[in-house]
């Protein structure tokens, strides 16, 4: 095997994106996180300061999203959400591109929506995921945002928010990681849900992948590299 156990859970970043979750689901999902030693807790941004602090003393990661889920705030709000967002701990923004402006070709809109996002959070020492949702997009629309990502300084190129149409596809990773800079990587996020979808991004050229299904996932990479069970639980809460 080309890999160990933390090559895998470094890999994930846990969600808890799903608007119907609780706080006793949000709290239940942060703790998995931490027991399964993954990259980030991807969550929503009302319960990211209590996310921030539960985690602190960890190696995994606040993370939130920002223009969630459909991308169509005006930049400036955009920028605000950035802002709250690190005043409240996070180092991880994963951000939705305009995706109207896209299917516009108002091309010069969406890279100071993009501009906007990461510059404020580079300056604060923070990184951002700049997330597609190429479910609605054409391969030049996605080939164009890699470019646009690659000219910003994005750190993270990805497929998807979990809640459109469609998720992470071979086709479109595969077309994200060749057009993407090598200083960008790849995010998959939509549809990894088992150990060897999460192998199959991997050798894709992914190095990050967002998931509800962490503790299925990493059981089995437990499994496989013959460690011990993590004894953690999370109820189930859907999306990604």
């Amino acid at each position: 095997m080309d890999y160990t156990y933390g090559d895998l859970s470094k890999m994930i970043d846990h969600s808890l994106l799903n608007p119907t979750m609780t706080a006793a689901l949000c709290e239940e999902g942060i703790r998995l996180a931490v027991a399964y030693d993954t990259a980030s807790v991807c969550i929503m941004p009302w319960y990211l300061k209590r996310c921030a602090e539960v985690l602190a003393g960890s190696t995994v990661k606040a993370s939130t999203v920002i223009g969630f889920p459909h991308g169509g705030h005006v930049a400036a709000v955009k920028v605000k959400e950035a802002e709250q967002a690190l005043r409240d701990g996070g180092v991880e923004l994963d951000m939705v591109v305009n995706i109207s402006a896209v299917l516009s070709g108002q091309w010069d809109l969406v890279r100071d929506d993009i501009r906007g996002v990461v510059e404020t959070v580079h300056a604060a020492g923070g990184k951002v995921k700049v997330i597609f949702e190429n479910c609605y997009l054409t391969s030049d629309h996605k080939i164009r945002l890699c470019g646009i990502c690659g000219e910003l300084r994005a750190d993270w190129v990805k497929t998807s928010t979990g809640y459109g149409t469609g998720g992470a596809t071979d086709e479109d990773l595969a077309l994200m990681r060749k057009h993407s800079p090598t200083h960008v990587q790849v995010k998959a996020a939509g549809g990894v849900r088992t150990f060897e979808r999460l192998l199959q991004a991997r050798a894709l050229g992914v190095t990050r992948v967002g998931a509800t299904a962490t503790k299925v996932i990493l059981d089995e990479a437990r499994v496989r590299l013959g460690l011990p069970p993590i004894i953690a639980t999370a109820a189930a809460v859907g999306g990604y």
